[in-house]
């Protein structure tokens, strides 16, 4: 059975407790004497694995930072022409009394708290380890560093101004006492975090100190996260353009390394994502989701595949039904439509569903590629069917093997990749070009690898065909970069996140509902809810609120702007 590195069920001494003074957090419910544990390394390791274990919840990875969160962009949104139910926050219609907000903001305060604790216990207890341990000891140290700064990644470029709990004892402050620290100084502290993690990391390639370093933070992991830090931080609503510079280089070092490099097949990674294959070549940060049955309340199971894959329907005692609740926007598919050689486009893209036998749309089974591609063209053909294309890199019937299937409607074992190679070569060419104020050969040749392995060919050879014309100033090369991250990363939960970064977010929404309704001809709407008036506001929908519940008893807080 496959090693399970997120699920681990360990004693009871080792529950961390759920606390924040009982405000940023949940309410305490276990207390525990941690003095008579974590007398070496192997115990250490046990208690830092649950640094990593909220990873795998709704609250976060498992559907609200993967799916959920994502929508509402050019390249995807919910399903249905309501903003009811669960389509309340893909839809920009939601309040700051929200709970999934609520339940996310917690969640990672409370997996904070978790680090913070593990750190104070191991500065305590590794002064009497042997020397291996205590090498070993650091190295869990910059593992809980590394997950510190992506948790505190992911709550300020959703909320913007946050608090800053830097150890335990803060935790148990009076709410009234906290402050929103200056996003700057929150950059700060994560940058010191993953710094620290990049010089006490090994690179997984290298990893001969622990014993099983699968889907564990690494150097590559730390120095990935890092140059994606530092690209966020230049852009909004911070705009530290001299971060560019520190994104380039940081990037550089994690490319010259050579410990990392794209996978030679595009598919190859969805097919090791169904199957729960950790391959960390091109993987740098991953979330492993497993569970035998899926009947476990705290089973580590995700809605992977299942909430954003092909809808599919279910068979008795064979599999589970597909919901298909994130919608492909149609007029990013036609964009994609004149790039006919990228075969991302096909893998990426789903323009068929699972019932008995597999059912075509807009491509039916008698269909050429061209009838296809002039019928996605064509405004008068298969209109509804065109809003009913899924993402299909999680394609549960094609990539999920037998042995890590579930026959489960809501629930799947496929994993969610947070951070991959391929999105740092990406960030590497934008931040060169953002830096120099013009594309260098190395941005060139990095965006040139992405977009060659995309077209199925070596990505060390030039290619007329896959790579983007010579010559470009700055702003045709950053738009060239802006597409192809929607091309490479999509669906993966970057594209929200990229526009607001790039300041272009609301510009987007309103630009995607112009498109839509030019290209949707007949009576009616394409449904595209998140881009009528009234639901998206400049300025307001960047962010996140903060949750109300904490803004009422964190008196010193200032809510979000507009959200009030």
């Amino acid at each position: 059975m496959k090693r399970i590195i997120y699920y681990i069920l360990v004693p009871a001494l080792l529950l961390v407790h759920l606390s924040c003074s009982d405000y940023l957090l949940e309410e305490s419910r276990t207390e525990i004497d941690k003095s008579t544990y974590m007398r070496n390394a192997a115990e250490a390791e046990n208690v830092l694995l649950g640094v990593y274990r909220n990873m795998v919840t709704d609250d976060m990875y498992g559907y609200h930072l993967s799916i959920l969160f994502t929508m509402g962009t050019d390249i995807s949104q919910v399903e249905g022409s309501s903003n009811e139910n669960f389509r309340i926050i893909p839809t920009n219609s939601f309040s700051a009394n929200q709970a999934e907000i609520q339940e996310t903001w917690g969640m990672l305060y409370n997996s904070i708290y978790n680090a913070n604790d593990f750190l104070e216990s191991i500065e305590q207890k590794m002064v009497t380890y042997s020397q291996v341990d205590q090498e070993l000891a650091t190295i869990y140290m910059a593992e809980a560093r590394g997950l510190r700064a992506l948790y505190y990644f992911e709550l300020l470029q959703r909320f913007g101004h946050i608090a800053l709990i830097t150890n335990t004892s803060m935790s148990y402050q009076h709410p009234s006492t906290f402050v929103q620290e200056d996003p700057v100084k929150v950059y700060e502290f994560i940058e010191q975090d993953l710094q620290y993690a990049a010089e006490n990391l090994p690179y997984a390639v290298d990893d001969t100190y622990r014993s099983n370093s699968s889907y564990r933070f690494s150097r590559g992991s730390a120095l990935g996260l890092l140059a994606k830090v530092y690209a966020t931080w230049a852009g909004y609503p911070v705009r530290d353009e001299s971060k560019w510079e520190m994104a380039a280089k940081t990037a550089q070092i994690l490319v010259e390394s050579n410990k990392h490099s794209l996978l030679s097949d595009y598919e190859q990674l969805w097919k090791n994502a169904g199957a729960g294959i950790w391959n960390p070549q091109e993987s740098l940060i991953e979330v492993s989701f497993y569970s035998p049955t899926a009947t476990l309340g705290s089973d580590p199971v995700g809605r992977i595949g299942k909430w954003n894959g092909v809808k599919t329907s279910a068979i008795a005692g064979v599999r589970g039904r597909n919901a298909g609740n994130v919608k492909v926007i149609h007029t990013f598919v036609l964009d994609w439509r004149t790039y006919a050689e990228d075969l991302r486009r096909d893998i990426s893209v789903a323009n068929y569903q699972y019932n008995d036998d597999k059912v075509l749309y807009a491509k039916g089974a008698s269909d050429s590629e061209e009838t296809a591609q002039a019928n996605d063209a064509d405004p008068t053909k298969r209109q509804k069917e065109k809003q009913n294309y899924t993402p299909a890199k999680w394609d549960t019937e094609k990539y999920v093997p037998q042995s890590n299937s579930l026959i489960n409607n809501d629930k799947s074992n496929v994993n969610w990749y947070v951070l991959r190679y391929a999105d740092v070569l990406l960030l590497y060419a934008e931040a060169l070009n953002e830096w120099k104020h013009g594309p260098t050969t190395d941005a060139y040749t990095a965006i040139n690898m992405v977009r060659r392995r995309g077209y199925g060919l070596p990505v060390e050879a030039a290619s007329n065909l896959a790579d983007i014309p010579a010559g470009l100033g700055e702003g045709a090369f950053q738009e060239a970069v802006h597409k192809e991250r929607a091309f490479e990363l999509a669906f993966e939960g970057h594209r929200r996140l990229d526009l607001v970064r790039w300041g272009v977010y609301y510009e987007t929404v309103k630009a995607t509902a112009e498109a839509l309704g030019s290209w949707w001809e007949s009576a009616g709407s394409p449904n595209y809810v998140v881009g009528q008036p009234g639901y998206t506001t400049k300025g307001k929908h960047e962010l996140f609120p903060i949750p109300q519940r904490d803004k009422d008893l964190m008196t010193q807080f200032d809510q979000n702007p507009l959200w009030e």
